[in-house]
């Protein structure tokens, strides 16, 4: 950490990203990119293709190690000496575009599979499921609206329960920070509405980070928005305020 860093700031963040830079074959993929979420928040981010989302999402997760800058999640856990399976365990959490569920199992099983428990070999042989285990089931199933559908294989579902089921199992994991990959492309209206309101009941005991298009459902999640453009934040504000910043309409809204 440089001797420029608030510590009172990082103490008071899950996530606190400072000056991370990222190049690919001479191409600069983020720029001294700059990035605090607040314990508790949910922060929308929007910008064009290749404006930096996903690779900025690559270095939260320990797949892309970063060529300078800080990473610090949950106060002071340096997240760029990390990799993908220790970032996982220490309770991040990353639901990808496109959903992967066990279409063969049921939705039930989905959940079941995912929850976070001791899964080593001797335990996984002898494991089943508690009374706490089960009421933490039912209660993500309520959360991600598909406790009539549990029985059901995943398979059966509509592309958007099978988005709310790949959340569900996120969820199962008990992450202290989601971070969420376009959540409603490819879905209907109706059901873009409800991941908007499910996300923002999820909003109220976790973290999370929302990258999508979709400016209606960015506008229905009414969160903080950072607009991402050439590896760097282009603005900050809210979606009223971002929408009629003269820069963010001419590199990426007036497209």
């Amino acid at each position: 950490m440089n001797a420029t860093t608030p510590h009172a700031t990082v103490a008071q963040s899950i996530l606190y990203i400072d000056g991370i830079s990222v190049s690919f074959d001479g191409f600069k993929a983020l720029n001294a990119l700059s990035l605090i979420i607040a314990p508790g928040e949910m922060r929308a981010v929007i910008g064009p293709n290749g404006a930096g989302k996903t690779t900025m999402m690559d270095v939260i997760t320990g797949k892309t190690r970063p060529d300078e800058g800080v990473v610090l999640f949950d106060g002071d856990v340096d997240l760029t000496r990390l990799d993908e399976a220790d970032i996982a365990e220490l309770g991040i959490g990353r639901k990808f575009q496109k959903p992967t569920v066990f279409e063969n199992h049921t939705v039930l099983d989905n959940i079941t599979l995912a929850l976070k428990c001791d899964r080593s070999v001797r335990n996984s042989l002898y494991w089943h499921a508690t009374g706490d285990d089960n009421n933490r089931i039912t209660e993500i199933l309520e959360t991600i609206r598909l406790q009539d559908q549990r029985d059901n294989p995943a398979g059966s579902l509509s592309h958007g329960q099978k988005q709310w089921l790949e959340i569900g199992m996120l969820l199962a994991q008990d992450p202290k920070l989601l971070l969420v990959d376009e959540p409603v492309a490819g879905m209907t209206d109706a059901e873009t509405e409800q991941t908007a309101v499910l996300l923002k009941g999820i909003a109220k005991t976790h973290s999370v980070v929302v990258v999508e298009h979709d400016m209606a459902f960015v506008s229905e999640l009414d969160v903080k928005v950072t607009v991402l453009h050439e590896g760097a934040v282009l603005a900050s504000g809210s979606l009223d305020q971002v929408s009629h910043n003269e820069r963010v309409i001419e590199v990426y809204l007036g497209r």
